[in-house]
């Protein structure tokens, strides 16, 4: 049991490093929470600071992901008496639980769409690519990141019952992707209620 915590813990802390906000700050001069939607992600710097910062903000947030499943695998595969796919499981949990609420920043954060993917290429690179390509056709039709990432995030449980291959480490994964989407539905709460009402902020790629 003690193993399983000390996993999470270290997840949760990877998922705090949230990297929009410390971009922002060093290299734009302000809290990107302050500007736009107020979300400490991607999209609201790409929105508030530019594309470069955005991108280099996204690659980081995948990669954050893809670490706290990585320390998770490789302590499983030292630790006896446990089982490896739990603690794969709770890394990507804790690691998107650290990026809605940083302990670093004041507990507010972003909601945790790239992190998620790259703890799902990770998981299963198969699921991971098929989420990400849905996700991307979503938003190219709709021009709505929040949307795309909805969608992926609900198709990423049903994945996991037709596809038993290509996990990082056996297991069942249907009760982890349906946490994973319940916690994404939370974040995006407000934009669904804004598509809800037609009022969902569109994608632009005008310079900032």
């Amino acid at each position: 049991m003690a193993l399983y915590i000390l996993v999470a813990v270290i997840a949760y802390a990877i998922g705090s490093v949230n990297f929009s906000i410390i971009f922002s700050k060093k290299f734009a001069g302000f809290d990107v929470r302050e500007k736009g939607s107020g979300n400490a992600g991607t999209t609201n710097m790409l929105r508030s600071v530019g594309k470069g910062l955005a991108a280099l903000t996204l690659i980081c947030d995948i990669l954050k992901g893809i670490v706290a499943v990585l320390v998770a695998f490789w302590i499983g595969k030292i630790a006896k008496d446990i089982k490896p796919e739990i603690l794969i499981q709770l890394a990507g949990f804790f690691a998107i639980i650290g990026h809605t609420f940083p302990v670093y920043f004041g507990f507010k954060g972003g909601k945790g769409v790239a992190t998620s993917l790259g703890i799902l290429l990770l998981v299963n690179w198969q699921i991971g690519l098929i989420c990400l390509v849905f996700a991307l056709l979503v938003m190219a039709f709709t021009r709505m990141v929040s949307l795309g990432s909805i969608m992926a995030a609900l198709l990423f449980p049903v994945l996991t019952i037709f596809i038993t291959e290509h996990y990082v480490v056996d297991g069942n994964y249907i009760i982890f992707g349906i946490a994973m989407a319940i916690l994404v539905l939370f974040n995006h709460r407000s934009n669904l209620k804004r598509i809800y009402k037609g009022e969902e902020n569109k994608l632009s790629f005008k310079n900032k």
